[in-house]
């Protein structure tokens, strides 16, 4: 019985400090070039709280406006507002610099984080206001320290600088003396994932409809790695994040495939749900500061702000089948194998055309795909171009060597089944679970029957291959075999009713007997 979507949660954080502190573009350029014109535009640079809010693609993400919508917008789009956008929607919400920070705190839990008083007290009614954030981690808010312990600790204790509104407020503080793998700025960065992981989970709970207790397990699938100098990558995000979460049921485990790491993640638990290991699974993951700012310089030097001024998170529900909601087919899987090879179209027809195949359909049964989902205001400056659009191109030449579709037809199929890109580009964030939020509810809505997910990775970053990485799967409506035979009763009570027959049958036999 094949498991089912049962809620989406998508997060953004706008950090324009952290863009300037933590982004890799920018602290290498403080090495490399400390006087650098970048370094010193890039304050004017930066977004103000209302322009991130009003940006269609983040209001897109966080599932105000569909990418239909934003398709209709012209682009570019980051000179345009999005009228009536607000911080919070229907899949999650944008949370502040300053209550992350005290997010940050909470998650917190070796005491490597300082406050400085000042800022705690300005910052925590807020924080206490979040729809998703409860009493609990409220009260795990500390009363935070002096400016002056703070800026000890930064200038003589290797800590790093949490920064708000250009002032120092803040800082992280090393785990470990000598152990490079808990070094402040490794704890930082974890810490970071940790805290926007938690702000996905707390918000698919909510939208899923699900009681914190229901969850059994959680994969997390960041682009992170936690541990020590004897196991530098042991984990484990998931169960960090299910503690702060509340989720006292769960255990879990990471996984990690950089850009293609969620979509094998959703693979994992919607096998563990179909076997029946666990019967609610949720993939989650936090953000990832080193992508701040990473196309920086190209904004800056087209007068443009910098659009990489958010961290991104994300959270699904995966539960046994309902009879209503999508379902992941487990049936037709794309894998990029060892085989595939590196040409794009030999990586797109393991992904795409294979899967397709197997399950004796065309390109054009498909109704929409998502592959990767990154947003073409922030890569066409920098000199990538449209990313999806690239991939629809690459779908649909493959279409038309397959003999479903006439070349003439190439345009139109991206029209009529791609999505806009719309995603923060956090590594791993945007390769095609943006969308499924906005697909679940198209499937929902008979809309559409069936959709594909893609995630590509690049796993020659890690300098041990090279070869790429990806897994593809279908998202599709429900076909009713959650419900069980007898009326749509569940298995509980199609077991009672077995039960039931059974004494009543042995009964009349004892009956005929006497």
């Amino acid at each position: 019985m094949k498991s089912v979507i049962k809620g989406t949660g998508y997060v953004l954080v706008h950090t324009p400090d952290m863009v300037l502190e933590n982004g890799s573009t920018q602290t290498t350029e403080k090495v490399v070039n400390p006087e650098s014109e970048y370094l010193k535009a890039i304050p004017s640079h930066l977004r103000s709280w209302d322009k991130v809010v009003s940006y269609w693609p983040n209001q897109v993400y966080i599932g105000n406006k569909t990418p239909l919508e934003l398709k209709e917008v012209e682009e570019p789009w980051y000179d345009k507002d999005c009228e009536g956008a607000d911080r919070y929607g229907k899949f999650g919400q944008i949370m502040p610099e300053d209550e992350f920070y005290l997010l940050m705190q909470v998650c917190d839990v070796f005491d490597l984080i300082d406050l400085e008083k000042g800022f705690v007290a300005g910052a925590k009614e807020a924080f206490a206001a979040n729809k998703v954030i409860g009493d609990d981690l409220v009260a795990l808010v500390k009363e935070g320290v002096e400016e002056a312990d703070i800026k000890n600790a930064v200038e003589n204790e290797h800590a790093m600088p949490l920064v708000y509104e250009g002032k120092l407020v803040g800082c992280v503080k090393r785990a470990h003396e000598i152990d490079v793998n808990l070094d402040a700025h490794t704890m930082l960065e974890n810490l970071v994932s940790k805290a926007s992981s938690v702000l996905a989970l707390l918000t698919v709970v909510e939208s899923a409809g699900i009681a914190k207790e229901d969850v059994q397990y959680v994969i997390d699938c960041c682009e992170e790695a936690c541990g020590d100098v004897n196991q530098r990558g042991g984990g484990n995000f998931a169960k960090a994040a299910a503690e702060i979460a509340g989720l006292v049921n769960a255990t879990g485990s990471d996984a990690r495939g950089f850009c293609a790491g969620p979509s094998h993640a959703l693979i994992e638990a919607a096998a563990l749900v179909q076997a029946g290991a666990f019967d609610c699974v949720v993939v989650t993951a936090g953000g990832c500061t080193a992508k701040l700012g990473m196309n920086g310089k190209s904004h800056v030097e087209k007068e443009m702000p910098i659009l990489e001024d958010v961290l991104g998170g994300f959270a699904v529900v995966l539960t046994k089948n309902d009879g209503e909601n999508p379902e992941i087919n487990l049936d037709y899987l794309g894998r990029h194998t060892v085989g595939t090879g590196s040409a794009p179209q030999a990586v797109m027809q393991s992904l795409v055309g294979d899967p397709v195949a197997a399950a004796g359909l065309k390109f054009t049964d498909i109704d929409l795909y998502s592959p990767e989902m990154q947003n073409p205001d922030i890569t066409k400056p920098a000199g990538a171009g449209d990313v999806p659009a690239s991939n629809y191109k690459m779908i649909a030449a493959l279409a038309v060597k397959n003999g479903d579709l006439e070349k003439a037809d190439i345009p139109a199929f991206a029209e009529k089944h791609g999505i806009m890109g719309f995603a923060p580009t956090q590594g791993h964030i945007p390769s095609g679970v943006p969308s499924i939020g906005f697909l679940r509810d198209e499937l929902l809505a008979g809309n559409i029957n069936r959709a594909m997910i893609i995630g590509k990775g690049s796993l020659f970053l890690g300098r041990l291959t090279n070869l790429f990485d990806g897994v593809s799967f279908m998202i599709q409506k429900n076909s009713g075999e959650g419900e069980a035979a007898a009326g749509g009763a569940s298995e509980d009570e199609v077991r009672g009713m077995v039960a039931k027959a059974m004494r009543e049958f042995a009964q009349s036999m004892l009956d005929a007997a006497e």
